[in-house]
């Protein structure tokens, strides 16, 4: 049964989940790389690349930007072969129509920040969704670096005025990698050093990416220092398996008895494991073994297996770390015990108002949910009846839903179910391999 695009799915409960997974090249390490190898000077080779709708928009706006690009089909590596000839820093062609990033705002505000040291004024734009997210974050950092950006109430279309760039001191307001990435991308192109300070540390792709690709930087702390002018080296890269979708089958392993999947050559990095912990908290069984690392991304196998759930708390302390796999972290409390999440606002400037949007799917799946300003409650009182939950175009909010209606008495529907393109194509047909 192929259900890839389809925006209407049903869900039937599940006796049992078992099997190994290779989920698709992590969308975040791909974003970078395919950037990064924009600026470099030379040829770059990108195995693994996402096959998520998201990750095609940055292939797209480079291309439309004159970067050269060449793209295949790799069915060993479970993604694309892109291979990117690029120019240098400060390479990129101006053009006239709007650049559209699609759903993705980590291409809006990175390629903001690449944008933003380039000499010729451009149009950044997205969908309906995208343009309702915040950009003031990234706005504030770049004007103070010399550039112009113009946007409507804070939101896209964004119009920026590229200019010479100075290096700045930087601490970000809100702990946020797509912020911080921005800004180092255009410390690239600026004068002198730009440093970036955190309140929390946040994942690290990009550091590790800058740092593969030659760029002189230096980190202390949660203080990251990049200099402008350094010629970027061409490289080849593998793209390790994403770990925000591999959650989802790592909860429902957890959740469902009897589960047990490994999901195989996925990314390990620190930074964007919090959710194993959480996991463990709650009871899972999890098996972490590292294989090998590639540009400083290590990368192995994670097996999960089911045990009896308890209850749990998610605080502000913990969210950076884990704020894409909330939605998974919260469908598992359907299954077993209860999950309590806080300090989680920023939720509601994703995709969707994923707090809301969440709480009332679950709620219309007859799980016992509670919505919060900055976060949910759900705790289990047996299974499930089922029902009909909207994911609003929201891809981790449809693959959340479809891990809920596990628990069912009877099958569920998602409607918006084809907003999975967005990261994982093939997320519904490996449920159902996995039910096997």
């Amino acid at each position: 049964m192929n259900l890839k695009g389809s925006s209407l799915v049903t869900v039937a409960p599940a006796q049992r989940l078992r099997g190994h997974v290779r989920v698709p090249g992590d969308k975040s390490i791909s974003h970078r790389y395919a950037m990064l190898a924009a600026l470099a000077t030379g040829t770059s080779t990108i195995v693994g690349y996402s096959t998520g709708a998201d990750c095609q928009s940055t292939l797209s706006c480079l291309e439309s930007l004159g970067v050269r690009i060449d793209s295949s089909t790799n069915t060993e590596t479970f993604g694309k072969t892109v291979v990117v000839h690029g120019a240098g820093l400060g390479s990129f062609q101006r053009t006239d129509p709007p650049i559209d990033a699609g759903n993705s705002g980590t291409t809006m505000r990175l390629l903001a920040g690449i944008l933003a040291g380039h000499p010729f004024d451009s149009v950044l734009t997205g969908d309906g969704s995208l343009q309702q997210r915040p950009m003031k974050r990234i706005i504030e950092p770049l004007q103070r670096m010399g550039a112009l950006v113009e946007a409507p109430g804070g939101h896209p279309p964004l119009t920026i005025h590229g200019a010479e760039l100075s290096g700045i001191a930087y601490t970000t307001p809100v702990a946020s990698a797509q912020v911080k990435s921005a800004i180092l991308l255009a410390g690239l192109h600026a004068k002198g050093s730009t440093r970036v300070d955190e309140p929390t540390r946040t994942r690290d792709h990009s550091e590790r990416a800058l740092k593969a690709f030659g760029a002189q930087l230096s980190i202390s702390g949660n203080s990251i220092t990049v200099t402008g002018g350094t010629k970027l080296r061409p490289v080849n890269l593998a793209v390790p398996g994403d770990p925000s979708s591999a959650a989802f089958w790592l909860v429902a392993a957890a959740a469902v008895p009897g589960s047990d999947i490994t999901i195989n050559d996925v990314s390990l990095n620190p930074t964007r494991l919090g959710y194993l912990n959480v996991l463990k908290r709650a009871g899972a069984d999890i098996e972490v073994t590292r294989r090998s690392t590639s540009a400083g991304e290590p990368f192995g196998s994670i097996r999960a297996r089911h045990r009896t759930l308890g209850r749990i708390s998610v605080t502000s302390s913990d969210v950076p770390a884990l704020i894409d796999e909330l939605p998974a972290l919260g469908a598992l409390a359907v299954h077993g015990g209860a999950i309590d999440v806080s300090g989680a606002r920023e939720l509601r400037h994703k995709e969707s108002d994923r707090i809301t949007a969440f709480s009332r799917g679950l709620q219309n799946l007859g799980a016992d949910v509670e919505e919060r300003t900055d976060g949910f409650r759900v705790t289990h009182n047996g299974p499930i009846p089922g029902g009909v939950a909207d994911a609003t175009g929201d891809h981790r909010l449809a693959m959340a839903f479809a891990i809920a209606a596990l628990a069912g008495k009877n099958p569920s529907t998602i409607t918006g179910a084809s907003a999975v393109s967005v990261s994982y194509p093939d997320f519904f047909d490996v449920l159902e391999s996995l039910r096997g």
